[in-house]
């Protein structure tokens, strides 16, 4: 049978997929732009917060990791747990990952994917309809940017890049924002990497607004994690050893505690090497929880209540919201009405079961949409070596 298996998004997930794939000699066709949420939603100069090891994207062919790109064209090594990645590099090398493995992707949207007898019918923008046996939604981030209600509600019209109020993933280049005061809400690696790279591009003036009532937090360096627990590409722990290595028990656990663990765990945190860029330049008001927003005269004002109940204003030029993504079926808005409806969500995602298949035979997630089912690991490049071996000899097995 000829029909193909259909891989939506060209990011990690999707490409690591689509080369599990074809090794096992399905026909696959794969859509979308590749490492476009990396290329054109990160902030120039951002580095990951992932190891090398942790970096690489997993394929069933030796000679394709981070390292072995960097010696094809000549780059540096990335190896050590002391080498940062910045993110054009590792941009280059999802690119040259897809030139090797997947050189056939197709760089057009898909624009509906619809329910068929044998499988599905998919519809792209350059016209043309086919069918697939199977399909896999490996969209990224795409459309899942979270936005706390109150920001949302001063900026009726969403937020934007130029306007008062706008989410992380909206900007490539912060330099705009030279000379201007600036609140970023979070206290993630992305609120703290975005608040340190908009000090350094000249902002007047930095500060983090964060809910938990302590400072902000950096992880330890590699040469001050705990000796006795087992090391994973996040840390030496033991919880971070069970996710990483069993996340297939994880989809047993129930809903609410999947949603707690996949918030909180690797959660809001900074990268050791941020600390020290970090300190002096960024302002934190910590322990403020957001009560309301407003714009007056073009300016955004956050009303802040603390843990006693007592509130205050504060005013700024913009405010950046680096407040994280959820997973939004509604979102995916390609995917046919009759399809979402039939898609049975858990614990924050859809339900997925031990191949990565949704309740609706035939049609596979993965990468952060698999989270809710998988754990954290699906939030990282590295999960692909977990999810893409399995969703590949699934799809093999049942189509």
């Amino acid at each position: 049978m000829n029909t193909p298996v259909a891989v939506i998004g060209a990011g990690p997930y999707g490409l690591s997929t689509a080369a599990h794939l074809r090794a096992r000699g399905v026909p696959v066709r794969v859509f979308g732009r590749p490492m476009v949420s990396w290329r054109e939603h990160m902030p120039a100069g951002m580095l990951l917060k992932s190891t090398p090891v942790a970096s690489n994207i997993d394929t069933p062919r030796a000679g394709h990791t981070l390292r072995d790109f960097c010696d094809a064209v000549g780059e540096r090594r990335y190896e050590s747990d002391w080498d940062i990645v910045p993110v054009e590099a590792f941009v280059r090398y999802g690119e040259w990952f897809q030139e090797k493995l997947v050189p056939d992707l197709e760089q057009v949207r898909v624009v509906s994917v619809d329910r068929r007898a044998g499988g599905f019918e998919l519809k792209l923008d350059s016209g043309e309809d086919f069918r697939a046996r199977a399909v896999v939604v490996a969209t990224g981030l795409t459309g899942f940017a979270r936005m706390p209600r109150e920001l949302a509600a001063a900026v009726p019209d969403g937020p934007s890049p130029t306007g008062p109020v706008s989410h992380s993933s909206q900007h490539r280049d912060l330099s705009g924002f030279a000379g201007r005061d600036v609140v970023v809400v979070g206290a993630g690696q992305s609120a703290l990497e975005s608040a340190v790279l908009l000090a350094e591009s000249g902002a007047k003036s930095v500060r983090v607004v964060a809910r938990g009532r302590t400072a902000v937090g950096f992880g330890s360096p590699p040469d001050r994690q705990p000796k006795l627990r087992p090391g994973t590409p996040f840390g030496n722990a033991w919880s971070l050893y069970a996710f990483t290595n069993y996340a297939g028990g994880f989809r047993y656990l129930p809903a609410p505690t999947r949603r707690y663990l996949v918030r909180r765990v690797l959660g809001p945190l900074g990268a050791w090497w941020l600390r020290e860029r970090f300190v002096g330049r960024v302002q934190v008001t910590a322990g403020r929880r957001i009560a309301g927003a407003r714009v007056e005269d073009g300016r955004p004002v956050l009303t802040l209540r603390g843990p006693e109940g007592r509130t205050g204003e504060l005013a700024a030029d913009h405010v950046l919201a680096a407040t994280g993504y959820r997973v939004d079926l509604a979102a995916m808005d390609f995917l046919g009405q009759g399809l979402r409806t039939g898609i049975t969500v858990s614990g924050g995602g859809p339900r997925l079961d031990a191949g990565f298949g949704s309740s609706v035979p035939g049609l596979y997630f993965t990468g952060l949409p698999a989270a809710a089912s998988f754990g954290p690991v699906m939030r990282f490049v590295c999960g692909t070596e977990f999810a893409s071996r399995r969703l590949a000899g699934a799809v093999v097995r049942r189509h």
